[in-house]
C-alpha cells in the first residue's frame, strides 16, 4: 500500500511539472557582418511553453530551472562563424568554425540555471563583411532549448 502511495505521489509532482522545449531552425539573414547582431532561426517546429520568438530569435523562458541548449550551424567556406549563445546579456558559451574548401557544421551547447523570464539568443560574436553562415542541401542551422529540471 505504501508503495502504490509513492508512486501516485510522484506521479501526481510529475505532473505539476512543466513543458519547456523548442526547436527553431530556417536563418534567412545569413550574413554575420555585425557584432552583436542576433542570429533569427524564423521556424519553430517545437515551442513548448511558447518561450521561443521568430520574430526576434530570443527565448524567455517561461519557468525557472536548469536547462540545457544547443546551437548548430554551419559556414560558408572560406568564411569564419563566430557566434555565442547568450544569457541576459552574458555570453556563456561560444564557437567558430571555418574551412578554406568546404562548407563545414559545427555544435555547441551549454546546461545553465535560468531564472523565469530570462532572456537567451544566439549572437554573431564577432562581425565581419567576410563572414556568413551557410544552408542548403544537408546543411541546416538550429538553435533548441529543454527544461531538464525546475
Amino acid at each position: 500500500m505504501e508503495k502504490g502511495k509513492k508512486m501516485l505521489t510522484e506521479l501526481s509532482e510529475n505532473l505539476k511539472k512543466p513543458s519547456v522545449a523548442f526547436f527553431a531552425h530556417n536563418v534567412v539573414d545569413l550574413k554575420l557582418d555585425r557584432t552583436d547582431k542576433i542570429i533569427i532561426f524564423t521556424t519553430a517546429t517545437t515551442n513548448e511553453g511558447s518561450g521561443y520568438d521568430t520574430s526576434t530569435g530570443i527565448f524567455t523562458a517561461p519557468v525557472g530551472g536548469l536547462y540545457q541548449f544547443v546551437v548548430n550551424y554551419c559556414a560558408y567556406y572560406k568564411q569564419h562563424s563566430p557566434l555565442a549563445l547568450v544569457l541576459s546579456g552574458n555570453v556563456i558559451a561560444r564557437s567558430s568554425n571555418y574551412d578554406a574548401n568546404y562548407y563545414t557544421c559545427s555544435s555547441f551547447y551549454a546546461v545553465i540555471r535560468v531564472k523565469s523570464s530570462e532572456k537567451i539568443w544566439v549572437k554573431c560574436l564577432s562581425g565581419s563583411s567576410g563572414y556568413a553562415l551557410y544552408k542548403g542541401g544537408w546543411f541546416m542551422n538550429s538553435f533548441s532549448g529543454i527544461l531538464i529540471n525546475k
